[in-house]
């Protein structure tokens, strides 16, 4: 925080001239929070752990045109089984259509989190940047992860809302490269304490295997289930990253598709550490 002076966006108005001041109060912002009693580790001083919703979509529509996602049944089983062994109460949904989706996911966000520690949904699709599919068209990721913000989740405020979304964000092959080898009351912004963990980088193709699922959640329930109980959540998401990157290759008869490469993607707005055990 500066020292004077006043907050402002780093945005620009249409006459091209500064935004105005966010704020018409002169001088610095200050919050009136009692220093020395912050945690920087999220509790886990609840009943339970929390809800973990699993979205496994893998019959379309044929006229969609989309393929059936075969190899997915493997990713919800294996999510199912890594989040239910750390405590979490988890529940899977097949083949749901955009508008099923929706409502799974708002019911979900109009429950009364309370008791709960954290909220975990994994999202098992087809998808393009910015889009998840169900089985019968799209809708914006935005969408489906806003519900949880805490201005509509009073419930999950300031707790760890993680999100594990497998399917593609656009139609880019990566090639690969040889390398040598204690709680006040705050206020809180409302995007806060989200992760996001993408499948891939922005605009590319997910690569998911028929037989053994998809190389992100099969790396990512490997992870967990390893260092689950001693790892931090960043901590893990950077091996899954890791295994993703330096252990698969794509094998297909395709023109084109063949020995391709992959890397997680990993956005956090998380404002502490989350472990899954004390």
């Amino acid at each position: 925080m500066s020292a004077n002076g006043q907050d402002s966006t780093d945005a620009r108005r249409g006459d091209g001239q500064e935004s105005a001041p966010s704020s018409s109060v002169p001088g610095p912002v200050e919050v009136d929070a009692q220093p020395g009693s912050h945690s920087f580790r999220y509790s886990l001083k609840y009943p339970c752990i929390g809800q973990c919703i699993i979205i496994n979509n893998k019959n379309f529509d044929r006229r969609t045109g989309m393929n059936q996602r075969n190899g997915t049944d493997v990713d919800a089983a294996n999510a199912m089984q890594v989040f239910s062994k750390l405590g979490y109460k988890a529940k899977v949904y097949n083949d749901l259509s955009v508008e099923n989706l929706k409502q799974v996911l708002v019911s979900a966000s109009k429950e009364d989190h309370s008791c709960y520690a954290s909220f975990v949904c994994v999202l098992l699709s087809h998808g393009d940047e910015g889009v998840f599919f169900g089985t019968d068209g799209s809708v914006e990721l935005k969408y489906l992860t806003s519900l949880f913000r805490g201005d509509r989740c009073k419930s999950l405020v300031g707790k760890p809302k993680l999100f594990f979304i497998q399917a593609c964000r656009g139609t880019d092959l990566d090639a690969g490269i040889e390398a040598d080898s204690g709680e006040d009351t705050t206020k809180i912004p409302v995007e806060a304490d989200f992760l996001y963990a993408f499948s891939t980088a922005p605009g590319y193709y997910s690569w998911r295997n028929t037989m053994t699922g998809s190389w992100f959640m099969q790396s990512l329930c490997e992870m967990i289930s390893k260092y689950g109980r001693q790892l931090e959540i960043l901590h893990i998401m950077t091996r899954v990253n890791h295994k993703v990157a330096v252990e698969f290759e794509s094998v297909s008869n395709s023109p084109g598709f063949d020995a391709k490469k992959q890397i997680p993607c990993i956005v956090s707005m998380l404002t502490k550490e989350f472990y899954f055990t004390h």
